[in-house]
């Protein structure tokens, strides 16, 4: 006698199945999650990929995938990916939010046409973004840089970031002087501008908000102050986490302390902080960069294989190899 010819059993086996199956799909997304996490995108993609094969609905997958194209910058996948997460998740705050990063990051690199046409998509996604979650601050905070950076044709303007920013302010203050802050810069009121970012940090004196008052700093040449910011943050920054690799970023546009931007970059790499937000892969060529500026040819050539290890179709670390290479080609050949 088989234990399910009956049909209840049988309806029990299917329903257990079915669970199991989903439990799967579940634990696959979590773990494809995990490699995007540490910046190892290739083998985030192939589990993604079979992820797909079976369960090609999948919208939290889709948009798993999305970001796995969009840290690499290969923003048409990263958009086509985005899009079919938004159609099997329309009421998804963060499918909305990313899909309209893709378009972001595709405008900032298109034609003057092209690039007007993308930029209604952005505003529309991050507007659908945040109707869908008010509490959505990381959307919240991309709608408002929009606000101050797009003409009011296609849906930027002063005021309406000065009126999302008062929305913020009573449950995400910090991003709500952020934003009043980027205002005051765009209305050119440095004074103004540094009242925000100061008042940003004091509402929890967080990593993010003394590195966005370093950064100021640096745009308004006070390197001291810069710097003061900075390794404020970085003592904020218990985790060692993406903070670092931004003070390390704009110590390096700052052509300031680039040992000290190495050691920060060698820190966030050695942790379990890392997320998709400072992809390990794009860390590794930032920091083969600044090593290959020290003199350091052989640390700089070891840091691009690690990068195209966890990337290997990363197109700005597989030149920086090359040209690695052929640097060490031709000094091996001038020796003999």
């Amino acid at each position: 006698m088989f234990l399910f010819t009956h049909p209840f059993r049988l309806h029990l086996a299917l329903l257990f199945a079915l669970l199991f199956t989903t439990h799967l799909l579940a634990a696959d997304e979590t773990q494809a999650n995990a490699l995007l996490q540490q910046g190892r995108v290739d083998e985030a993609a192939a589990m993604l990929q079979e992820l797909l094969s079976n369960e090609p609905g999948n919208a939290q997958a889709h948009q798993l995938y999305c970001r796995v194209y969009y840290a690499q910058s290969k923003t048409d996948a990263a958009i086509h990916e985005c899009e079919l997460a938004v159609a099997n998740a329309p009421n998804e705050s963060d499918n909305h939010m990313w899909l309209a990063r893709a378009y972001g990051h595709k405008a900032a690199h298109a034609s003057p046409f092209s690039a007007l046409s993308l930029a209604v998509k952005v505003h529309n996604e991050f507007e659908r973004a945040v109707q869908l979650d008010p509490e959505n601050f990381r959307a919240m905070s991309d709608l408002g840089e929009y606000y101050v950076a797009a003409p009011s044709i296609i849906g930027g303007g002063l005021d309406r970031a000065q009126s999302l920013a008062a929305r913020m302010q009573p449950k995400f203050p910090a991003q709500s002087h952020r934003l009043l802050a980027l205002v005051a810069e765009k209305k050119k009121d440095p004074a103004a501008a540094e009242a925000e970012y100061l008042a940003a940090v004091d509402t929890g004196k967080t990593p993010e908000a003394y590195i966005n008052l370093g950064d100021f700093y640096r745009r308004e040449n006070q390197p001291d102050k810069m710097l003061d910011a900075l390794r404020s943050a970085v003592a904020a920054d218990r985790s060692k986490g993406p903070p670092l690799v931004d003070a390390a970023s704009t110590l390096t546009e700052a052509h300031n302390s680039p040992q000290l931007a190495i050691s920060l970059l060698r820190t966030y790499l050695a942790s379990s902080a890392k997320t998709d937000g400072a992809p390990a892969f794009k860390v590794h060529l930032q920091l083969g960069c600044l090593l290959a500026q020290d003199g350091d040819a052989a640390g700089a050539h070891r840091e691009y294989l690690a990068a195209t290890a966890l990337a290997s179709n990363y197109v700005p670390a597989l030149k920086a190899l090359q040209g690695s290479q052929t640097k060490g080609d031709t000094m091996s050949s001038n020796q003999h």
